[in-house]
């Protein structure tokens, strides 16, 4: 048998037995991961260090890099995540609707776990911690099965959540960490149905077109992030710079970033110069159209490819646009449905933006950085959903749930 199906099998196995473990036990359990992580974090810093090294001398790029990289800091804020998942409300068994026909049965919809999660995700160990973390408060087992890049990382981290759920009621069991490096670990997980429920792709646009067309079992699909900002003609200059800085140059190379700034011209001719000489300070290399580079001739041309192409680096596309109309247009040819923004004090033109624009996030004056879990308030995401059925959006606890209806009756026969 192999690895994968055989964890997938101790997984589902464990799965059942949680459904006997209470709120206070997983709470437990997950404050005591979260403390593992951190009394842990130099042996997890040096098997991060190996996944560094071999990731330089395979060429992986310097915004990979930066996804995989571990630090004190950015472990004791991944414990962090946990500790605010530890003070959400349990989302399982919470009463949805109650129902009560003519024909005298007590209809109650509950919420109730999906099952057996599996993650495939790239070169992000902290989504190693995220998704088990989400998925043991939400009942559900999970299999992992990230990066090549990070396996050092993810095999000493899963290996504390192990040592942790060893003395206590969990079965380490629910978390399972595929260590097959070869793409064959990926295509044999996308089409064991009957053992996991569902899978999540979280990575680029390749890793989620692979899964997408290759699963047999179901698929949440988490997009790529070719996100835009639009500054509109009425937008505040300080607000502007500041919202189109942070969008792009705070941390480049997650999905959330800014790929295309899309300015109105009337914008444009006053300011982007300016703007332009800002982001090349910031080292970021920028593709602009005909009009962009006749404001700043040294940028480079901006091609069709370009605007399509979600970069998670410090690359960035200008279009400078006629009106509100041709930005919106622009969205809808190139968005990925992932995170959109309008800069602007015309609150008819923002009302237009946030109404038309088709995506799990559509913000007014503020950063497209902050579609994150954590930062919605869900402790940590398991992903972002950019489709519609069942979740969209940042993925917390409750797009982890499923519904079951419990039917009392008194002895009613169909008639």
């Amino acid at each position: 048998m192999s690895e994968v199906k055989k964890k997938a099998y101790l997984a589902k196995e464990a799965s059942h037995k949680l459904a006997s473990i209470t709120t206070e036990q997983k709470n437990n359990a997950l404050t005591a991961i979260a403390d593992a992580l951190v009394l842990n974090k130099e042996s997890i810093i040096e098997a991060n260090k190996i996944d560094l090294m071999n990731g330089k001398q395979n060429g992986l790029s310097k915004s990979l890099q930066d996804r995989l990289a571990l630090s004190t800091d950015r472990i004791i804020a991944i414990a962090d995540g946990l500790r605010q998942i530890v003070d959400l409300k349990d989302p399982i068994g919470k009463t949805i609707e109650e129902i009560r026909p003519i024909n005298g049965l007590y209809i109650k919809k509950i919420t109730v776990p999906i099952g057996l999660i599996g993650m495939i995700y790239e070169a992000r160990p902290n989504v190693t911690v995220d998704a088990a973390g989400l998925c043991l408060k939400s009942g559900n087992a999970v299999i992992l099965r990230g990066g090549t890049s990070a396996l050092s990382s993810n095999i000493r981290i899963v290996e504390i959540m192990h040592d942790v759920l060893d003395k206590t009621d969990i079965p380490k069991d629910v978390i399972q960490l595929i260590s097959n490096p070869d793409r064959s670990s990926v295509n044999e997980m996308l089409t064991l149905n009957g053992l996991v429920d569902v899978v999540i792709p979280r990575g680029g646009a390749s890793l989620i077109q692979n899964v997408i067309q290759n699963a047999t079992v179901p698929v949440i699909e988490t997009g790529a992030g070719i996100c835009h900002t639009y500054i509109d003609k009425e937008a505040n200059l300080t607000m502007a710079t500041n919202i189109a800085l942070n969008a792009k140059i705070q941390r480049p190379s997650v999905c959330n970033a800014m790929e295309t700034l899309l300015l109105h011209k009337q914008f444009a001719e006053t300011h982007f110069p300016q703007l332009a000489n800002l982001y090349r300070e910031e080292n970021v290399d920028l593709k602009g159209c005909a009009k962009a580079k006749q404001l700043a001739p040294w940028i480079n041309d901006a091609t069709e490819d370009d605007y399509n192409t979600e970069y998670n680096d410090y690359t960035l596309n200008i279009k400078i646009v006629e009106h509100i109309e041709e930005a919106l247009i622009h969205i809808k040819t190139y968005g990925t449905h992932h995170s959109e923004c309008i800069v602007t004090e015309n609150s008819q033109n923002a009302e237009l933006f946030l109404h038309a624009v088709d995506a799990a996030a559509v913000y007014h004056n503020a950063s497209t950085r902050f579609t994150d879990g954590f930062e919605f308030g869900f402790g940590a995401e398991i992903g972002i959903s950019t489709q519609k059925l069942h979740v969209r959006g940042p993925m917390g606890l409750e797009a982890l749930t499923s519904t079951k209806y419990r039917i009392h009756g008194t002895g009613q026969t169909k008639k």
